[in-house]
Parts: C-alpha cells; structure tokens; sequence
C-alpha cells in the first residue's frame, strides 16, 4: 500500500478532532480538539545544538481550548539516538502486538462450521457478483460491444471486486499490473485499488491510533492530514509531524473489521481447494497448501509490528545500494494495528509521464527494480513478494523507494542456486540440466524418472529459443514450464508461488514504460555473474558441467558467459572463474586437471596452426609456389572444415583472452592456478595429441625446400614445449 504521493508538505488541511481518550474522564472533555493550524516554525534545537530528530521543519497545532498540561498518558520515547534505545522501542512495539491474530485453519475451519448461514450467504454474495459481471462481458460479445464497453466494463469490475472486500481487491492488484493480460482500460481502473481504495471514517482511524498507542492524538503529532493521503486493501495512511522530534511521516492505519472479512474468504477458498485437489485431475499440486500459504502472508500483513521488522531487515540487506530507499521505522509509534514510517516524496512508478517530468527515466527505475528484485531472490532469499506500483515510488532524487512490507517471503538457501542453474541451462538449451534442477527445487522427489520430462522441454524451449535470449519474456517462460507442470507429476513448492507472483509484476511494471521490455534479457547477467564468480559448490560444479562436456571444452559458453557478465555492474574479472580455478589445485580437482592439460594442446594447436595458416594465405601467391614445390593442395594437409574449426577456436580463445585483459581489474596472477597445472611434468611434454577430428598431425618443417603439415596414419612425430607464463601474459 503506497504511504506517499507528490503532495506539498506544507500546509496540512484544517479540521477538527473527535475527542481524544486520555486516562481522565474530565480531561477527555477539556481536550476536544479543535481547528488545526499549521505553519513552519524552526526545529526544536538539543543539547549538541542540531535539530531535534531528522526533521528540518517544526509545526504548531493551535487549540480553542487550552490542554492541561497534565493530561497525558506516560510520555514516549524521543527518537532512538543509538541501536539500543531502538531496540528497546522495538520491544515495547513487539508487546503492544502480542495479541496479533495468526493464520490458523483450524481456528477458522471451528468458528465457520458453527455459522452456516453466513458461509452460504458470502458464497451467494461472491458467485452473484462474479457471474453477473461474466454475463456482462457474454452479453456484450454476443452482440459485437466488447471493445466499445472496455471502459464501462472495467469500472463496474473494479467496483466489484472493492465491493468484494479485501481478498479480492488483492486479485485485482495484481491484474493491474499486467498489461499482457488486461486491456488498457482495465489497467487504468483496476490501477485504483492501488491506493484509491473507499476510506474508513476519521474518527475510527483516530480512535484506533489512541487505542493502540495509549495516548492521546494531541500527545502524539504537532499536526495530522484532515484526510487519509490513500487507502489500500488493508488500511489507509495518514501524513503527520511527531510532537516530539518535528519529523514527518507517514501513519498507516488498519481497517476495522479486516480479519472478520478475510478470515471467512479463506475458509471458503481453503473449501475450493479441497475440491480441486479431489476432483480437478490435471492440477497436480496442493491447492490447499498454496492457498495457506497465501493466507499466512496476508495474515502477516495485519501485523504491522511484523512488517516494521520486514522493513528493517529489508533496509540492512538491500538499502547498500545507493539507487534504493526504505524509510525507517518509528518503533514507539507503532503496534500491531498502526505503523509509522519516513515520509517519502515521491511517485508510483507506473506514472510515467509525472517521472519523465522530473527528469527521470522511466526503465533505468524499473532496471533498479530488477535488479533489486534479483538480489531479493537469489543472493539473501528475503524478497518482496508485492511490488505493485502503489509500493514502489520514484523519489525526485532518481531512488527507487519500497514503501510496503506487509507481504514478504524467504526463498531456501538451495533453491536460490538451482533457480540460478535453471535459468542459465535454459538459456544453454541444456535440457537434461534443467530436468536435474527440477530435484533441487524441490519440484519432484527424488524417485522420479526425469528422464521423459527432457523432451517436452526440448520442444517447447526449442522453439522459444530459436530468438535471442532478449527477445523472451517472463510470461513466456512461465507459460511453457506451465504446460510442462501440468504433464508431469510436479509439486510446486509454496515460495515459488509468490516469486512468480513478485517477477510477473515487475515485468507489468517494466511493460508500461517499454512494450518491448523482457526481464530476462535484464537480467540474464546477473545470473552470468553469479555462476562465473559464486563459491557456492553447487553452482561451482554446475559451471564445470556447462563448460565441459564429452571429454571437451566449450568455449562458446563461457565466452557467452563473459560477455552477459560484464554487462552487470556488480561484475568483477578478478572474481571470474576463481571458485573452478581455486579447485584445480584442490584434492577433488585431478580430473578438472586432466581435462585443462588436454584442452591447452587443443588451444595451442589451433594458435600456432592458425597463425601459420593465416601467415600462410597473407604472402605473396609466388611465394606460395615455392613453399608448396608442386603440392597444388598447399602446405597443409588439413581440408577446408577442419581448418574453420581450428581458426574458429583460435579466434574464440583470443577474444575470450581479450575480454579478460580489457578489464581494468583484471591480473594475470589470478590464472596461477592454471599455471601451476600446466608446468607440472606430466603437463610439459605434451607428446601426442589428439585434436577436435580425432587425427593425428605433425609439422615436419617449412622452408625453402617444401614441407608439409601431414598425417602420418595416426601417429605424431613431434613434441612442443610450451613456455605457459609467457603464453598467459600474452608475451
């Protein structure tokens, strides 16, 4: 839910207060409050001569009637000037909320069994709604008034799924980020249960403020906003000055009422999905526990202690970025039921003309939100599994502000690396790979035959990637795993649910600014940075598998791999291949070892040959004569395929060498390990070799006497020495 949008900070609107409830009932008489105003006065100085807290303005709330000075609860904590006093207040937070309700569907599965009645008549309530607006939409489209009543149609379901409550609003956030899926009528409209959802009264947001917080609203803020600045699915927020400290920020309040109203729309979709696993036979996983899981979160987001918590440690893994902002949270100002925050400045991110206006670009934003999101996923697991747009605002100084934390999730320590290896092989069109993944994932049990599974894969990946890696998107991949999911005897595990959920907003977002925006050309080399540089063992042995194969190295792939992972900035070449490199040396490194000796003859053939060939065709066409003495087939016996390929090795070798040494970063020291290998005695003499046809060559000389590259049968009559250091430092 946003808590900020551009308004001007200065003035609040006048309005009157309802009571307020302090301790004394004659008090509560005496302090009816009356017309607010507001007006900038200099900051409270301390002791050290700063301003009190971080504001860099006071305000003033005048009163018709004067307040005794000693009608107050217990006065609250100044703003923590150090982490202990924060966590203190955090603590005092934590106890205001120990009544909080949890998600329990035995606890509710109890209370609604006892109430027939009101079960049949929320399950009338929902059909009625959802089958009349179904009936519309048929209506219209038997009589060829689809589109001209996009707009009407798109009004009438965003009533109705406000009307709908809670539960349902939640759905229809997450169409409004789709423009894959909704027109863009529906985008406008269903975008308002954003933050533009009916408020609640002020009164009873009021009340719930002095209730929770124990004290009086005039105890509480210099000044308060006459009307909520938004109003969400779960709550509404407030804009308001601390008494105490000057500081602005922003106040969420819950909803009245909301656990009754979602309590009762789990049970009956925790009902459905009972029916679903029973009788639906192509839906293969549990239903019932991707629902409980959904409903834990929401249950989450009712705690509001719980979701301070969710943004401290948000703040701790993700705000190093200077690109990123989380505001602080005021822990004596908050309970279970009333959150206060930082005040953010700032816009949605889907309101791309507002951005451009301050000078901003739209997809650099969303660029940071990828990226953001990519580091959320697959480096600390804790990512936000809500990132509509009315929780993400672009901040007139270029940040990308997360303003809600009530829905986060945790991806496991093990799937964050598979997720990485899936992706990667999918992209290599390593199809046997990604059928692996799917045990890591926890998708399948390790009983399992994948091996059917590699084919289905294959056909639809085949066809997706036959386009560049930057012409696919998320929903595309999605789509194609999806009917591989339906096929095959997949459990899909509860997180990945909501990581799905988190990506597929982000590419709403990013379609907004960019039509032909893809996630996954956007991030593709993050996740080729993190295989190349990861000690992570699993996507250590994963890179070793991409890279060789049959007894081979392909280049190509990890040329493919440097390129994408220069492109993220992160990206550092002394970190490169250091986790292969280090296991070289390492006792579980010998057949790595044998590999590397025999892809360096395979390397230094193809440099010496193909310079020589290149030599070759560069001299004068009489100079060739003399060389060939009558050999009209040349001086190499090799015909003209087996030649592309040594050049085309030799030309990809170099580039990689190439893409290493144009970094600035870069030391040939951090290929020791290779060094140490190759100049072992086994490694030295390198004797015969066998090159990528499988035949035998060797050099019997070049001069002006003739001579030939030949076969001799399968044999090599020559043996090269190799100076590998001055070969590796391009000497």
């Amino acid at each position: 839910m946003a808590v900020a949008l551009s308004l001007p900070s200065l003035p609040f609107r006048a309005r009157r207060h309802r009571p307020l409830l302090v301790p004394q009932r004659a008090s509560r008489q005496r302090l009816r409050s009356a017309l607010i105003e507001v007006r900038p006065v200099p900051a409270a100085k301390t002791k050290g001569g700063g301003s009190a807290g971080r504001g860099q303005y006071a305000m003033e709330l005048a009163v018709e009637t004067q307040a005794p000075a000693t009608a107050s609860a217990a006065p609250l904590s100044i703003i923590p000037t150090d982490r202990t006093d924060d966590m203190q207040a955090e603590v005092r937070a934590l106890a205001r909320a120990a009544n909080a309700t949890v998600y329990s569907p035995q606890i509710l599965a109890a209370k609604y069994a006892s109430q027939p009645l009101k079960v049949l008549l929320r399950m009338m309530e929902i059909v009625t709604a959802s089958g009349t607006f179904a009936l519309k939409l048929a209506v219209d489209q038997r009589r060829g008034q689809l589109d001209q009543r996009k707009r009407q149609r798109a009004v009438e379901l965003t009533k109705t799924l406000t009307r709908l409550g809670p539960t349902f609003v939640k759905i229809g956030q997450g169409l409004s980020t789709r423009p894959d899926i909704c027109p863009p009528e529906y985008l406008e409209e269903l975008s308002e249960l954003q933050d533009a959802l009916p408020t609640f009264p002020n009164e009873e947001a009021f009340a719930c403020i002095e209730r929770e917080l124990g004290m009086p609203l005039d105890s509480l803020y210099s000044a308060i906003s006459a009307e909520p600045i938004a109003a969400a699915s779960l709550g509404q927020v407030y804009k308001a000055q601390l008494k105490c400290s000057g500081q602005v920020v922003a106040i969420k309040v819950q909803r009245p009422g909301i656990e009754e109203a979602i309590g009762l729309d789990f049970y009956l979709l925790r009902g459905l999905g009972f029916l679903i696993n029973k009788y639906v036979d192509f839906i293969s996983t549990n239903v019932v526990v991707l629902i409980d899981e959904f409903a834990k979160r929401v249950y989450q987001e009712l705690n509001y202690v719980q979701e301070g918590q969710n943004a401290q440690r948000f703040k701790k893994l993700y705000a190093d970025k200077k690109e990123v902002l989380v505001p602080d949270i005021y822990w004596d100002y908050t309970s279970a039921k009333v959150l206060t925050m930082d005040w953010v400045n700032g816009v949605k991110l889907s309101e791309q003309e507002a951005i451009e206006k301050q000078g901003l670009k739209m997809l650099d934003l969303v660029n940071v939100g990828v990226q953001c999101s990519l580091r959320q996923l697959l480096e600390y697991g804790f990512f936000h599994a809500d990132p509509h747009p009315g929780n993400l605002l672009a901040t007139p100084e270029g940040k990308l502000a997360f303003i809600d934390f009530g829905m986060m999730s945790e991806t496991p320590e093990e799937a964050r690396s598979a997720i990485i290896c899936h992706v990667v092989h999918m992209v290599n069109r390593d199809y046997d790979a990604m059928a692996q993944d799917y045990y890591a994932l926890n998708f399948l049990t390790c009983d399992v035959d994948v091996s059917p599974i590699v084919p289905a894969l294959r056909n639809f990946f085949d066809d997706a990637l036959n386009s560049t890696v930057s012409e696919l998107n998320f929903k595309t991949i999605v789509d194609g795993l999806g009917n591989v999911l339906y096929q095959y005897p997949f459990n899909v595990p509860a997180y990945y649910v909501l990581i799905l959920r988190s990506l597929t907003v982000l590419e709403g977002l990013a379609l907004y600014a960019d039509p032909n925006f893809k996630v996954l050309a956007a991030s593709y080399p993050y996740f080729a940075k993190r295989l190349l540089t990861d000690p992570n063992p699993y996507l250590r042995d994963a890179l070793i598998d991409l890279l060789f194969k049959d007894g081979r190295f392909r280049w190509n792939r990890l040329e493919n791999l440097l390129v994408q992972g220069r492109k993220d900035k992160d990206f550092t070449t002394k970190e490169a291949l250091q986790p292969v490199l280090k296991l070289l040396l390492g006792h579980d490194g010998e057949e790595l070892r044998v590999l590397l000796v025999k892809e360096a003859v395979c390397v230094t053939e193809a440099i010496v040959l193909g310079t020589m060939i290149d030599a070759y065709k560069s001299i004068p066409d009489f100079m060739k004569g003399l060389i060939n003495n009558g050999n009209t087939s040349g001086p190499f016996k090799l015909n003209d395929g087996e030649q592309a390929r040594m050049l085309e090795l030799r030309d990809r070798v170099l580039r990689i060498w190439n893409l290493l040494r144009s970094s600035d970063d870069f030391d040939p020291s951090l290929l020791q390990p290779i060094l140490q290998v190759l100049e072992e005695p086994e490694a030295r003499n390198l004797g015969v070799t066998s090159i990528s046809s499988g035949r035998r060559f060797t050099w019997s000389h070049l001069g002006g006497g003739g001579g030939s590259m030949h076969r001799e049968g399968t044999k090599v009559s020559v043996s090269m020495k190799i100076n590998w250091f001055a070969v590796l430092r391009g000497q």
